[in-house]
């Protein structure tokens, strides 16, 4: 014989569930349990690129980007479709770095005053090397990989 189950049992078994449930939500900021949940795979974010040089990825193959005439001595041009920014720090010098800023992923927007600026959170890095000329980026853009010939410049 089994004893009926009182609704007050009941409603005390599911709040103390519910209440359970609410403690490790997907969007959880600082709980302090660090816990993943079973069978779920969690990726770094976009911050955590490469920093060594490489191929681009959003142009594998590489391609013609520009012409040498379209970078300014002292400036570059963002090639946003490609992800990546060339830069001319001084006189034919030519360099060639990932256009995802570095902080929360997203794509600069220009180049300016000596510097790689972006839109979203003010992050600026130096045309010369990439390396961080004001934040919140935590590190320089990752270096790509380019050759410069005939007044053409490739991904390499």
């Amino acid at each position: 014989m089994t004893t009926p189950t009182s609704r007050r049992a009941v409603l005390a078994v599911a709040a103390g569930t519910a209440a359970l449930a609410g403690c490790g939500s997907s969007d959880d900021k600082g709980s302090g349990t660090g816990a993943t949940p079973t069978g779920t795979a969690t990726s770094p974010p976009v911050a955590f690129a490469p920093e060594t040089p490489h191929a681009s990825s959003a142009s594998p193959g590489g391609g013609v980007l520009g012409r040498t005439a379209d970078i300014p001595v002292g400036g570059g041009k963002v090639f946003a479709d490609r992800k990546v920014v060339v830069t001319q720090p001084e006189a034919g010098t030519f360099k060639a770095f990932s256009a995802v800023c570095t902080h929360q992923g997203c794509t600069v927007k220009d180049v300016s005053g000596g510097t790689i600026n972006c839109p979203c959170h003010g992050s600026k890095y130096r045309v010369a090397d990439a390396s961080v000329a004001a934040g919140p980026a935590p590190r320089p853009l990752a270096a790509e990989r380019i050759t410069v010939e005939n007044g053409s410049i490739r991904l390499a």
